[in-house]
């Protein structure tokens, strides 16, 4: 996963948004986001190579998505704990999200380098692997790509910009699905350097990324509203870029409107 955007607690009617791509080696095999077989209450995709998944949510309003941390040197040595575990295990546990966060930071060292966001349904948080740090996150917009939070890349501040007026026209998702679409790749002089070629980090700046090999595989767009409804959107894309499948998913989580709505800035309530 290399873009997830967050709208937490800024929406009147959706106090939780995300926008998400993936992106990964074509070869790696997945299988598509569904609910995941009882007893779990988990609706995500699933990595069928390492186990686990990348973004998922759950009957009950829990969320978690993770991205890697670009830095070759860091992430050249295996590691015994496969990064996509955290996420399917915060998602399964009742802790609250201070206490996962706790969790991760306990487990993170047994990892390659990532960054993940998590949700209990009542307060967000972010832990970051490389410099130890776990908080809790205030309302706002929130942006993640391949290193610490609100880095400002080039898609990074696009996509935020854009989410931000994409919000208007919720309960639509046309123009979320169209930042996660956003192709054009940064000019060199903005481009990060992350221990990659030139040519890669090029090839890696745009939000939708398009090659032989390695590219977005699908982009998600979850939207938690107030009276507990949920809608889970993923498009998987093939190499070209051309979409090849399409997942759609309504629900009801249990919690009460009167707790989705808990945390919500005065006059959005």
């Amino acid at each position: 996963m290399c873009l997830i955007l967050v709208a937490w607690r800024v929406h009147p009617q959706y106090p939780c948004v995300v926008a998400a791509n993936r992106d990964e080696f074509f070869g790696r095999p997945a299988a598509e986001a569904d609910w995941w077989p009882q007893p779990s209450t988990i609706m995500a995709g699933r990595d069928l190579l390492a186990g686990g998944t990348w973004l998922g949510v759950t009957r009950g309003g829990r969320f978690a998505a993770l991205t890697n941390f670009r830095d070759p040197l860091r992430s050249s040595a295996a590691r015994p704990v496969s990064r996509g575990t955290l996420v399917t295990d915060f998602l399964e546990a009742a802790w609250p999200t201070a206490a996962g966060l706790n969790e991760l930071a306990r487990r993170g060292t047994h990892c390659n380098p990532f960054n993940m966001l998590c949700s209990d349904g009542q307060t967000l948080g972010i832990f970051e692997s490389t410099t130890g740090i776990a908080r809790v996150l205030e309302a706002g917009i929130y942006a993640l790509s391949n290193h610490l939070l609100d880095t400002p890349w080039p898609k990074v501040t696009q996509a935020k910009s854009r989410l931000g007026e994409a919000l208007a026209e919720l309960p639509a998702s046309a123009a979320m699905l169209d930042l996660l679409r956003a192709a054009e790749p940064a000019a060199d002089e903005e481009l990060p350097r992350t221990g990659v070629s030139l040519e890669m980090e090029r090839m890696l700046s745009s939000a939708f990324i398009t090659g032989e090999h390695y590219g977005t595989r699908c982009s998600t767009i979850v939207t938690f509203a107030v009276d507990g409804a949920v809608s889970f959107g993923e498009w998987t894309w093939d190499t070209t870029g051309a979409l090849t499948g399409m997942a759609r998913f309504h629900f009801n989580t249990a919690q009460s409107p009167k707790a989705l709505a808990k945390g919500l800035p005065r006059g959005l309530r």
